[in-house]
């Protein structure tokens, strides 16, 4: 499973409608994206999700970014993974992670706690399963030190999300020169600062809302003003906006840090909507 170059990283190949998402799958591996991301917050199975766009493409990677591992059984996480496979190949990498606390005791108070433990226990479940899910098919989403190095000794590598040039080049540094490293980078496809602004200023308040990512910011040298006013600096920082040669100078500054492969996650003025445009603009692009 080569993972290497650029991906996308898209909520509408989660969520919209199956026949939609497998079309644009189709086409994304046409253009010869490497690998498809796809969020799990719920709803639909997203092991579905990932049979039906595998079920649509030839040569790319299907991937979870990530598998809510609160929301999932190993040992029945472990057996879709074997079935999936045996059907279509080695094109699925299962990304794991924890998710946030607001949005885990929102359903069961006080279930969020030890993120470190639950995942190395969900990874325990996985090697115990019948068919274990192999260490070199799966990666965990991990910002801080600790999450880093168990996806180090525990998976193929690290899915950072919401995370700047800079983090790529810690996080490659606490991983060492094996594991992967597969950041996430935001992007909008225009010229415009103030377009830039009304797309993306939202889409970055509701996840500065959610401690893991606000404190990593914190620790990354942004200020709490930076934060909870989504700075200039931060926007930036976080979101590339620009032409398709501004996207594909800041995914060749995440591999000059020590990105091995980077999956950009495109929005526009209609979240739901398939940017399958932009998608396009970029492929050409590079």
């Amino acid at each position: 499973m080569e993972l290497t170059g650029i991906g996308v990283w898209s909520g509408q190949l989660r969520y919209n409608d199956p026949s939609e998402a497998a079309d644009a799958a189709a086409e994304l591996d046409e253009l010869g994206y490497a690998a498809l991301w796809i969020p799990d917050v719920g709803g639909q199975s997203v092991l579905d999700a990932v049979g039906n766009l595998l079920g649509a493409t030839k040569r790319t990677v299907i991937a979870t970014g990530i598998l809510n591992l609160w929301m999932h059984e190993p040992q029945d996480v472990a057996a879709e993974y074997a079935a999936l496979t045996d059907q279509h190949g080695d094109r699925f990498l299962l990304g794991i992670g924890v998710s946030h606390a607001p949005l885990i005791d929102s359903r069961e108070p006080g279930r969020y706690r030890k993120p470190l433990a639950a995942t190395a226990s969900f990874l325990d479940g996985l090697d115990a399963a019948e068919r274990p899910v192999p260490t070199e098919s799966r990666v965990l989403a991990a910002l801080g030190p600790k999450m880093l190095q168990l996806s180090a000794t525990r998976a193929r590598g690290a899915h950072p999300y919401l995370v700047t040039t800079e983090h790529t080049a810690s996080a490659r540094k606490t991983l060492g020169e094996g594991p992967l490293l597969l950041p996430e980078q935001t992007a909008i496809l225009t010229d415009d600062a103030d377009e830039a602004r009304r797309i993306g200023t939202d889409w970055l308040r509701s996840y500065l809302a959610l401690p893991n990512y606000a404190n990593n910011l914190l620790r990354s040298g942004f200020t709490e003003d930076d934060v909870q006013q989504v700075s200039q600096r931060l926007f930036d920082a976080i979101i590339v906006w620009g032409d398709e040669g501004a996207i594909l100078r800041r995914v060749a500054e995440h591999h000059k840090a020590g990105a091995d492969h980077v999956c950009v996650q495109v929005l526009t003025e209609d979240p739901k909507q398939f940017p399958r445009e932009q998608w396009r603009r970029i492929a050409a692009a590079w």
